[in-house]
């Protein structure tokens, strides 16, 4: 009997390289009692020790902010930059990181302005018949100024953190954990071979591996704090210590799997064959395989396997395969042509039954690996394939990546053990009732004319006939 190369085996014989690494981490900032409208209050009659909460507090700090910030700038020689409409602000921004990654210290690269739609805290007076104003508090989406402080450390690479210039001041983080390994890796004396956001070879897979399981939510915590506290804030050392503080949760986390084959040049052919035999890994069935997760007839999102070509993707300008489940998804593409990508993209964290603060990202990051295993070993395993991927293995020739055309089989018998109910008697007589095809008039009888117009129906036996009169 022929023995088919499966997958997972071609895959696992013209690898050089396999790195499961954190890749982008994006973070919510926030100050946590200043979410509530009575926090706010709180904020501004307890902690300001001001009478009466009003919103020009609320414009008091923010103006006092804008104007930091613009003096931070100017004092330090910072490049000062307006986003556009349309403009991809890491291109606008990349000749100022490249610069400041020259210098070969950590600081801040340029400060970007845009105006952008935030959550923020609004005021609304009420209608009252007392002396003093008394105001409402609602949170509400509006246009206010946002800050970009792009960032090159020494450690993580470029970075960038948001800060929003308006009540109760939202902020966002963003890092590479790729970038940090490949510091990581330096240090320690690792050589290796770059790749587009990745790794394309190393002498010590092992160690590399090591250093990225290293990566843990504290490493991420005493950076961002640390920038929190060099850059200009709405809030001060005061506030600090009385606790208005921001902290860190999940916004949007990707954990990769990078695959670098020993050949490029068959490369595309393993991926695209591997994408022909796999279009279906969408579907509720096979998503509660590769994510563990139960998929119920109530389950939230759209599950299908989407194939696009993306317009403008920082990574590869080729065909990546989105196989989606709730919020987050599993994205799997070519990586300049010699390395295979899976990255699992995690919008929510709820969706893999984990929480959103910072300290929960170990929980988040086992998880999503175990899905990007599971991804690779749904492909690679015919058992756990449908009927029409498994009858199209590989040729058995490890050399051809090519997918064999599919072999001629013969009908399934049928199973004795389950037999169709058998139908009612009178099925067959209401099936050609319903169906029935409309019949001929029968031919006028001898001598009399036949009937012009449209021909009254008879009623039927059952209908109530009224007597005549």
């Amino acid at each position: 009997m022929a023995h088919f190369v499966t997958a997972g085996e071609l895959l696992d014989g013209h690898t050089v390289l396999d790195i499961e690494c954190l890749d982008r981490v994006y973070l919510n900032a926030y100050v946590p009692i200043l979410q509530s409208s009575g926090q706010v209050v709180a904020f501004m009659t307890q902690h300001l020790g001001k009478p009466i909460p009003s919103p020009a507090l609320m414009e008091h700090i923010g103006t006092r902010f804008r104007r930091a910030v613009e003096s931070y700038a100017f004092s330090n020689g910072i490049p000062w930059v307006r986003f556009g409409k349309g403009d991809r602000k890491i291109d606008v921004m990349q000749p100022h990181i490249a610069a400041q990654a020259a210098t070969g210290r950590s600081g801040v690269a340029a400060v970007g302005v845009s105006q952008e739609f935030q959550r923020v805290w609004s005021a609304y007076q009420r209608d009252t018949k007392a002396a003093a104003p008394q105001y409402t508090f609602a949170k509400a989406d509006r246009r206010v100024t946002c800050y970009y402080f792009y960032l090159w450390d020494e450690e993580f690479g470029p970075a960038f953190i948001k800060v929003c210039a308006y009540f109760p001041y939202p902020a966002k983080i963003w890092v590479n954990g790729h970038e940090w390994a490949k510091r990581q890796a330096a240090m320690a004396g690792i050589g290796f071979t770059e790749l587009s956001n990745g790794f394309a070879s190393c002498q010590d897979p092992a160690a590399l591996q090591e250093i990225c399981d290293r990566l843990q939510p504290g490493t991420i915590e005493v950076f961002a704090q640390r920038w929190l506290h060099r850059i200009p804030m709405p809030l001060g050392s005061r506030d600090r210590d009385a606790g208005y503080w921001w902290e860190c949760s999940m916004r949007q986390v990707e954990v990769s799997r990078t695959v670098v084959f020993d050949e490029p040049h068959r490369a595309r052919c393993f991926f695209e064959a591997l994408i022909a035999d796999n279009l279906d890994l969408g579907r509720p069935e096979n998503v509660e395989i590769v994510f563990g997760r139960r998929v119920r007839c109530d389950t939230p999102g759209t599950f299908r396997t989407a194939i696009d070509r993306p317009v403008i993707d920082p990574d590869d300008k080729g065909v990546v395969v989105n196989i989606f489940y709730k919020h987050s998804r599993v994205k799997q593409y070519l990586k300049e042509g010699r390395a295979m990508r899976i990255e699992t993209v995690v919008n929510c964290p709820r969706d893999l039954a984990c929480n959103a603060r910072l300290p929960n990202l170990d929980e988040l990051q086992d998880k999503a690996r175990a899905i990007n295993r599971g991804n690779r070993d749904h492909q690679q395993e015919p058992p756990r394939l449908d009927h029409r991927t498994a009858a199209r293995p590989l040729h058995p020739r490890p050399d051809d990546l090519r997918p064999a055309p599919t072999p001629p089989r013969r009908p399934h018998p049928p199973d004795r053990a389950h037999q169709p109910v058998r139908p009612h008697p009178g099925r067959d007589q209401v099936r050609r009732l319903l169906h029935q095809a409309p019949q001929q008039a029968a031919p006028p009888a001898h001598g009399r004319r036949p009937a012009t117009g449209t021909p009254r129906t008879p009623p039927g036996p059952e209908r109530h006939q009224p007597a005549r009169r």
